[in-house]
């Protein structure tokens, strides 16, 4: 029982440990970069579906200028 415990608690944290990670300005501004290959214009944050967001806006070497949203909890890009 004393082995389980520190385990199950280890596990435990482990899963839930997305839910304090917060996607940093700095970091959303990286992903948005790697998603569209451009260079990133501005970085502010917004609201996507209701939950808190970055809303990145980048422009393409193509010269499209294109605005990518990044969820500030799990660093999805939409």
């Amino acid at each position: 029982m004393k082995l389980i415990l520190p385990l199950l608690c280890g596990a435990l944290m482990a899963l839930a440990s997305p839910a304090w990670a917060d996607v940093s300005r700095d970091d959303a501004a990286a992903l948005a970069q790697r998603a569209s290959g451009g260079r990133v214009l501005s970085v502010e944050t917004a609201q996507a579906a209701g939950r808190p967001a970055w809303r990145v806006k980048v422009v393409t070497a193509q010269g499209e200028v294109r605005v990518i949203l990044v969820d500030v909890a799990s660093g999805k890009t939409h």
